[in-house]
């Protein structure tokens, strides 16, 4: 832990080494949360098999300080989107999500939650899961396996260990807004694009609208010549 923490500017005499340690308020901050993430405990598809695997005991995450896995998602400080997204499933993932505290942090885990994986052209796939909250690392594979997990998870470790106090934010003035939870009807309403919908859904009716004006007139015509 010490030779983790010390500063290299500083020296601390051999006799001293050990029990005194010369640090920055961040490296203390990052080292304390990379060492204690504790993931939301949920699955979705075959991926959550071999993030199993990696918990157990062969592979054994809690290495990492990571065995810790919450059933609540206000003790969770990382998701790992293990799996397929549906379009019905990503209403509950994102609400999970608004639910985790800060700092809070999201693995994609394989193929399907990076980017829909082979079912990304299905009807009722979301073709990735960063379409709708932030990502910070994304791991290969269909599946990946537990060393692919472990070696996503060690990267997130190292993100963290750059974050600075002044920059994160979670430490900024400017409250962070929930992530609007998608809409799911006849099909998945994102409602950051409700703008977007409702500019759309005003011209088809304008146009809609033409339409049927032009039939009719057509209509009225033909009525006046026969």
């Amino acid at each position: 832990m010490s030779n983790e923490l010390n500063s290299p500017d500083y020296e601390i005499p051999p006799e001293l080494e050990g029990q005194v340690t010369i640090t920055t308020i961040d490296k203390l901050y990052n080292w304390s949360r990379r060492s204690s993430l504790w993931p939301l405990m949920f699955g979705l598809a075959c991926c959550a098999i071999e993030m199993i695997a990696t918990a157990a005991s062969r592979y054994d995450f809690s290495r990492f300080g990571m065995e810790v896995m919450r059933p609540s998602p206000r003790q969770a400080d990382m998701m790992i989107v293990s799996g397929t997204v549906t379009k019905k499933m990503i209403v509950t993932i994102v609400r999970l999500y608004n639910q985790m505290p800060e700092p809070k942090y999201v693995v994609a885990m394989g193929a399907c939650a990076s980017g829909g994986g082979p079912f990304k052209e299905g009807y009722n796939v979301v073709s990735g899961v960063d379409k709708f909250i932030p990502v910070d690392v994304y791991i290969p594979g269909c599946p990946p396996t537990p060393q692919a997990l472990l070696n996503g998870l060690i990267t997130l470790q190292k993100k963290i260990d750059k974050e600075s106090i002044k920059t994160v934010r979670w430490y900024q003035k400017d409250a962070t807004d929930e992530i609007p939870i998608p809409i799911l009807g006849p099909d998945l309403i994102d409602p950051l694009q409700r703008a977007e919908i409702s500019e759309y859904t005003q011209k088809k009716l304008v146009q809609q609208n033409t339409e049927s004006e032009a039939v009719t007139e057509a209509v009225a015509a033909q009525e006046e010549k026969g």
